[in-house]
């Protein structure tokens, strides 16, 4: 079913000097045209800030043992502090905190050193994986319950600045089921591509084997309305590869293109390189 109310046409007076401001917020992708602008600018301000989040921070971190021998990969030290706690400390300042943490190895480390996130003014609630390499679909259908409106994916071993609010914004303004947040690499095989039209997403392939024109990748952060629950079955295992690429056939599939330091978590290599950063 449709949650988006109809729309209605109406007819307004601006002074001057804010509609310049609107129509410098038409960037022709993001913001399409006056209209737009007027209603994502209306949104910001009006909609509420009690988005729940979910962080998928199950992953074994084969790559890093034995450094996850003995702790999640969520956990490893980045400046002084655990990878996911970077995270979280982004989600509080920008108002997020209602979050759910999907585990399964070494969960119960996480657990023991955020506990129920009071100490950093949040409400941490914690899922379980009931299936052991579930991959990322599996965790998600498993929290279909505690989600009823949109609400915020975010990979475990992602290291990233990036505005959660506007990308909010940006989804709660489509008529899509999942957003998805797209930065840009030199060599994007290791990723899954976007190919994008317009502010939608035409084309998702998880690490193509061929050469690629697009250098927009999947940054492991999505915003997903609750229909997307229908497109993940008990046989799912990747969203990369079992519901993004058929989102993207029916035209649900929106890009959020975003600048900014962006890693993907996933190798020593990488790990090194974010030692050596200020994030």
């Amino acid at each position: 079913m449709n949650t988006y109310m109809a729309k209605t046409r109406l007819t307004i007076t601006l002074d001057g000097d804010i509609l310049k401001r609107v129509d410098a917020a038409i960037d022709g992708t993001k913001i399409r045209n006056r209209s737009h602008a007027i209603e994502y600018l209306l949104t910001s301000c009006l909609l509420p800030r009690s988005t729940k989040v979910l962080i998928l921070a199950g992953g074994e971190g084969v790559k890093f043992r034995s450094l996850t021998n003995e702790l999640p990969k969520s956990l490893l030290p980045i400046n002084g502090k655990p990878l996911l706690e970077h995270t979280l400390a982004q989600l509080k300042q920008q108002g997020l905190s209602d979050v759910y943490i999907s585990t399964a190895h070494l969960g119960n480390k996480i657990k023991d050193y955020f506990g129920d996130g009071a100490q950093w003014g949040m409400r941490i609630k914690y899922l379980e994986q009931k299936i052991v390499r579930s991959g990322t679909a599996q965790p998600v259908l498993q929290a279909k319950d505690n989600f009823s409106e949109a609400f915020i994916v975010i990979y475990g071993d992602v290291l990233t600045k990036i505005n959660f609010l506007d990308l909010l914004d940006f989804h709660n303004s489509h008529r899509g089921i999942a957003t998805m947040a797209l930065t840009s690499v030199e060599k994007p095989s290791m990723w899954g591509v976007a190919t994008i039209e317009g502010n939608r997403i035409r084309d998702f392939v998880e690490k193509p084997k061929s050469k690629t024109r697009s250098h927009l990748i999947n940054s492991g952060i999505y915003v997903l309305s609750p229909e997307v629950f229908k497109y993940i079955d008990v046989k799912a295992t990747r969203l990369e590869k079992d519901v993004f690429p058929r989102l993207a056939a029916e035209n649900k599939l929106y890009a959020y293109p975003f600048e900014g330091d962006w890693y993907d978590v996933s190798t020593p290599e990488i790990y090194s390189e974010v030692m050596k950063t200020n994030l």
